[in-house]
């Protein structure tokens, strides 16, 4: 049993290795890269009728991660990373802030041996749930409850979860459940990007000026997302 235990954190110990280690070799461009790949991902959410336009459009926050990767040999994991970006002004109803960059990350008992990628999209709909994700690390499932997102032949959408959760990995759009992983900052990509330190809450506050890759993901919000209804 302790030989067991001991391959199994080791093995969650290489997987975060081996998550974490393009990001310890990012330069901004790659940021940017990731910016880019965002707006892809939502472009493509967009062009699709799997998910309803009220989702964005009563979202305060949305959080948009490309390409996260899933690996499990004896224990699952998770990581990746991509931009929040928030509706500026009192109560987030105005327009789209610049992109803060964001870290996903979590692992899970499992026996698969494998690996894959998928794009995973967060609408933060709660106002409460705002404050915490933009200040601090939190659990989803214990700190912000989240919700597997309606798909478009939903009629409502519910007010019982801060987050509703999307994930693409084959083409389609659907809800997906991201409980036990964890949401925080990437503070080093946000002082790349932004050429100083600067908090979360301070750059979706609009107080600094976004980037190229960042102007257009607002942009694109703005423009598909602008209107926003409670």
């Amino acid at each position: 049993m302790l030989h067991t235990k001991r391959v199994t954190c080791l093995l969650a110990s290489l997987f975060l290795v081996l998550v974490t280690l393009p990001v310890w070799g990012a330069s901004k461009a790659d940021d940017e890269e990731t910016l880019r790949n965002a707006a892809s991902v939502l472009q493509a959410m967009l062009s699709t009728d799997s998910v309803p336009r009220s989702v964005l459009q009563k979202a305060d926050c949305i959080i948009i991660l490309p390409s996260v990767k899933k690996f499990a040999v004896g224990i699952g994991g998770t990581g990746g990373r991509g931009p929040i970006s928030c509706r500026e002004g009192n109560g987030y109803t105005g327009r789209w802030s610049p992109p803060a960059m964001y870290q996903i990350g979590g692992a899970s008992a499992g026996f698969q041996v494998g690996g894959k990628a998928s794009d995973i999209v967060i609408a933060v709909i709660a106002t409460s749930a705002v404050d915490k994700v933009l200040n601090s690390k939190v659990k989803v499932g214990t700190d912000v409850s989240a919700a597997a997102g309606p798909g478009a032949s939903a009629g409502t959408i519910g007010n019982s979860a801060d987050m509703l959760t999307y994930s693409r990995s084959s083409g389609v759009f659907a809800g997906a459940s991201i409980d036990g992983a964890s949401l925080e900052p990437d503070s080093s990509a946000n002082q790349r990007l932004y050429g100083k330190e600067v908090s979360a809450k301070e750059i979706v506050s609009g107080s600094v000026k976004p980037t190229p890759a960042g102007s257009a993901l607002a942009s694109l919000l703005d423009s598909k997302a602008g209107s926003h209804i409670e």
